[in-house]
């Protein structure tokens, strides 16, 4: 169990790193299902279409959403987006930048599958087979089909063993001919992309810097203060735990004593540190109005120092003298007598 919690303590941690590390596992997963993915184009007018576009867009909107579901932010951002205001302020550019650290890394797998997809080419071959120009690229002395026809010939051209307009278009012109343009749309989508996310990390802070870092501070302001709130929430927890088994025990001790007349046990040396980590709060119901008052009206994020003593000499004061001073008539005296 201590090496659990030290691995579980590291990568709370390291939250950052642990969390681009699982966006690159999905990307890499995303990739791998794609190419044990059986794709099976129906071939047929009515449904190349929409199986086509659904294997190319659902999957990735499934894999965002999964970047989102595995983020322990999320939770964090739904709770500061909808408490109340109380005395302290919401600010909806820390909400942003919390949510678009969010969404870059759950982009990450749904962009990977997106590439992989164009680049493969058989998603577009199916979902666009009957609009290949047939004018262009077919046999145009071949005798006239009518339309619905000519997308029922031209629909089986993902299906290399059914199809049967050879006389109209060869399968393999077809099949070259639309995988060149999603392999083209493929290597766009790369490039933009690509750019997309120069122009994001590199020069976003450039031109506001200084709001760049204000949401970054605040970011991790409400992070590390979740965090240090569950730990001490933990702690007071387990002392009121603590105390109150050995309340329960020692009870039991005095009840026993009694009936056979043994002196009960001394209670543990450790007990009154138990308690004093309770904070005062002893009971259940005081509990639960701490956490109604922590979720309902935060405190204010304005420190007060403690005031300064004036005997310790800071700010400048004097130090008082170790002994009240003498009065001259009664030194006079004292030496006149000597």
């Amino acid at each position: 169990m201590d090496k659990f919690r030290m691995i579980f303590q590291f990568l709370q941690s390291n939250q950052e790193s642990f969390m681009n590390g699982i966006c690159g596992i999905m990307a890499l997963a995303s990739a791998q299902m794609y190419s044990a993915f059986d794709f099976n184009c129906p071939c047929l007018p009515r449904y190349n279409l929409a199986y086509g576009l659904g294997i190319l867009l659902v999957p990735p909107f499934i894999l965002f959403l999964l970047g989102f579901v595995l983020n322990n932010n999320v939770s964090m951002l739904a709770e500061e987006w909808r408490r109340p205001r109380g005395q302290r302020g919401k600010d909806p550019a820390v909400l942003r930048y919390m949510f678009c650290s969010m969404a870059q890394r759950a982009m990450i797998a749904p962009v990977v599958w997106v590439s992989v997809t164009l680049l493969d080419g058989k998603c577009i071959t199916c979902a666009f087979c009957t609009s290949v120009p047939v004018e262009t690229l077919g046999n145009t002395s071949h005798p006239g089909l009518s339309q619905g026809d000519m997308k029922r010939v031209l629909a089986r051209i993902p299906c290399k063993e059914i199809y049967d307009g050879q006389e109209l278009i060869a399968n393999e012109v077809a099949v070259r001919y639309l995988r060149c343009i999603s392999q083209a749309l493929g290597w766009c989508f790369v490039l933009l992309m690509t750019t997309l996310a120069f122009l994001v990390r590199s020069l976003r802070p450039c031109f506001t810097q200084a709001a760049f870092l204000k949401s970054r501070y605040w970011s991790h302001y409400i992070d590390i203060e979740r965090k240090l709130f569950d730990e001490t929430c933990a702690e007071h927890a387990r002392s009121f735990a603590k105390v109150c088994i050995q309340q329960f025990f020692k009870g039991m001790s005095t009840d026993l004593a009694a009936a056979r007349c043994h002196p009960p046990r001394k209670a543990p040396a450790d007990a009154g540190e138990a308690a004093e980590k309770l904070l005062g709060i002893t009971d259940q119901g005081t509990m639960n109005t701490a956490l109604k008052s922590w979720h309902r009206c935060k405190p204010p994020l304005h420190l007060h120092p403690p005031a300064l003593h004036s005997s310790n000499g800071w700010a400048g004061e004097q130090q008082p003298p170790a002994h009240p001073p003498v009065p001259r008539r009664e030194m006079a005296a004292y030496y006149s007598r000597v």
